[in-house]
């Protein structure tokens, strides 16, 4: 069982796979060493996500970590159907931590992927189901959750190296006043914050379970005012 296992890092194998898959991505190379995906990355990849899913729930009670690939760990296959890059795999290793009962992406959503050379961490809704637009744009205009809202953003700013993300409109929706003191964040079809960092010393010990945590706990006012946002809902 992984959870008889302590996460102990990853490895110098780790980041060599991802730098070959870069190079070779195919479906011949990958089989050729799959082992080592599965002892470098997929086997720590489990026991981080057990261990920081323990370590959330001081933060979001509630939280969801499931170290199983389609869970909270990201198929590293690509789904290609739809796309003119047919590489078969991606080169970036990926985990999910949600909060609610929609389908997980749907979710409020704490987010870590590494490739060979940096670190991605997140926080919040890449993409507002639909059900969703309507209430959000509401309550950024809401005397009072407008002002949470704000106030959660400023939080999560005093690190000026967080991202706010997800603009996509380029006009304010209809019905809507563009003079709005939060008229800005109307343009957004999802909402969270972004930070990346090259691959740091703590990713090859224990500590690196802390590192991330600690990027989570700065994220996590964003996060909280969207798990109100979807229970209201």
């Amino acid at each position: 069982m992984i959870s008889t296992f302590k996460f102990n890092g990853f490895s110098e194998e780790t980041v060599k796979f991802l730098r070959g898959l870069k190079v070779n991505n195919s479906k011949s190379w990958f089989a050729a060493h799959r082992k080592i995906y599965e002892q470098h990355l997929l086997t720590p990849g489990m026991t981080f996500v057990a261990e920081m899913g323990q370590k959330l729930e001081q933060i979001s009670p509630n939280i969801v970590a499931v170290p199983k690939i389609d869970q909270s760990i990201f198929r590293i296959y690509r789904d290609v159907r739809f796309s003119s890059d047919k590489s078969p795999y991606k080169t970036h290793f990926a985990m999910l931590f949600w909060e609610g009962e929609r389908k997980k992406i749907e979710n409020p959503s704490f987010y870590m992927h590494f490739d060979s050379e940096v670190v991605f961490i997140g926080a919040g809704i890449y993409g507002f189901p639909r059900d969703m637009i309507r209430p959000y744009r509401e309550a950024v205009v809401h005397p009072l959750h407008g002002k949470t809202l704000r106030d959660a953003i400023d939080r999560v700013r005093k690190n000026p190296e967080n991202i706010l993300g997800w603009k996509y409109y380029k006009k304010i929706p209809v019905g809507f006043e563009a003079d709005h003191p939060n008229a800005d964040l109307l343009l957004y079809n999802g909402l969270g914050f972004q930070w990346e960092t090259p691959l740091p010393d703590e990713f090859y010990s224990n500590k690196f379970v802390d590192f991330v945590y600690r990027k989570f706990e700065e994220m996590a006012p964003i996060h909280h005012w969207l798990v109100d946002l979807a229970s209201r809902i």
